[in-house]
């Protein structure tokens, strides 16, 4: 087995089962490619590098070798590569990622032109209906040329999709490895959530002792970033309210910000979105403030804490689909069904996903998803389990 072979789906299955071809051509920002060639086999695919002889000069085939753990394309043989991936063959590619791609393979691709092994895949991945995404990255001036831009339009009128570029100072910028990562798996979900206003509410409240200190969870955020980017893949306007987090909320997301749960509930009068997914920590008591700093160096402080306003109940009446969870410490896998259970009537869910915390860590999780009238266990990854919950959420939303 080839040791790249480790990192396939270890942050999801959606490409599963996928070959995605990568044309690489000749912009400097193909000193990115090892990582995108990575990030799209921990999502499952199966990935095959193409390379013009300009790439070369920048990426050497054999690093994308050991990055896909297969042979690189760097001529076509005897063996018509071309054809065996994109022609109207059992196995054939699934799409063609050309990233990054410039200019003057842009209009290449526009008119027919196949001089290059990434061309020739083009031109027949275009002739075969196969799915084509282009990340441009150039010079601004060269993405403005009227000729570029006519052939970026005239890609598109053949069914091509662009992902980028991203426009800073006098540069078209290749998009990022999420941003292509995110284009390419939108290619292959079902897109079951278009024209559906989802409010995803995450991370962990900040209750504060005085105005340096603060009581807050252990929540890091992550499951409302990957529930966020699902259901944007899935044609859903989403938008992302968070507390404190420990992982960074992608650029250009459209969200609001809170810190305690007071601020949360006074915000929860503008929900009126068809679904409402919290995996937010959300706390449950909080201390009176003390004015200013309390002082250190004493030997001991005691805090009262007062309960706080519940926040699903809120939101109950204003949303047709309603995602809770729960989360234990400790407890019997019965046990935690039947609390999730308690909840999810208490609230009136449509579904709550329980976890005991110490099944948690980084990009992974063990949960159980519960509705009335079933529950389901899971064990996977949170990209995983995020479009799982969104297979629910579905179902409610009709």
């Amino acid at each position: 087995m080839h040791p790249s072979e480790a990192i396939k789906c270890t942050k999801g299955r959606e490409l599963e089962g996928r070959r995605i071809v990568l044309g690489i051509t000749g912009s400097i920002a193909a000193v990115e490619t090892f990582e995108l060639v990575r990030e799209l086999m921990r999502h499952g695919a199966d990935v095959r590098v193409v390379m013009t002889s300009e790439a070369v000069k920048l990426v050497t085939p054999y690093a994308m070798e050991f990055a896909s753990g297969n042979k690189v394309i760097t001529a076509l043989t005897g063996e018509v590569e071309h054809v065996e991936l994109f022609g109207d063959y059992p196995g054939r590619a699934d799409m063609l990622l050309v990233a990054p791609c410039t200019a003057n393979t842009i209009s290449k691709m526009a008119l027919g032109i196949d001089d290059t092994p990434v061309t020739t895949m083009a031109t027949v991945a275009i002739g075969s209906r196969t799915p084509v995404l282009v990340a441009p990255a150039m010079h601004l001036a060269m993405y403005e040329n009227p000729a570029v831009q006519d052939n970026v339009g005239r890609l598109v009128s053949m069914g091509a999709r662009f992902v980028g570029p991203v426009v800073r100072g006098k540069k078209a910028r290749v998009a990022t490895i999420q941003e292509i990562v995110d284009a390419v798996l939108s290619t292959f979900v079902v897109r079951d959530l278009v024209g559906k206003r989802v409010l995803i509410i995450g991370g962990s409240t900040e209750e504060p002792i005085d105005d340096v200190r603060v009581v807050t969870n252990t929540g890091t955020g992550e499951t409302a970033i990957l529930l966020a980017r699902a259901a944007a893949m899935r044609g859903a306007k989403v938008e992302l309210w968070t507390g404190r987090m420990s992982v960074p909320v992608p650029s250009g997301t459209d969200g609001r910000t809170f810190s305690t749960v007071e601020e949360l509930v006074d915000m929860v009068g503008d929900v009126d979105h068809d679904a409402v997914i919290v995996p937010a920590s959300l706390s449950d008591y909080a201390p009176e403030p003390a004015e200013g700093k309390l002082a250190s160096g004493k030997r001991s402080l005691t805090l009262t804490l007062r309960p706080l306003p519940k926040v699903l109940p809120l939101l109950r009446p204003r949303t047709t689909a309603l995602v809770g969870f729960k989360a234990e410490i400790g407890v019997s896998a019965p046990q935690l069904v039947r609390r999730a259970r308690a909840r999810l009537e208490e609230y009136g869910l449509d579904l709550i996903v329980a976890n005991d915390l110490r099944d948690v860590s980084a990009g992974r999780t063990r949960a159980v998803l519960v509705t009335s009238s079933a529950k389901q266990a899971f064990e996977g990854t949170k990209a995983d389990l995020a479009n799982l919950i969104l297979d629910e959420v579905a179902k409610v939303l009709g």
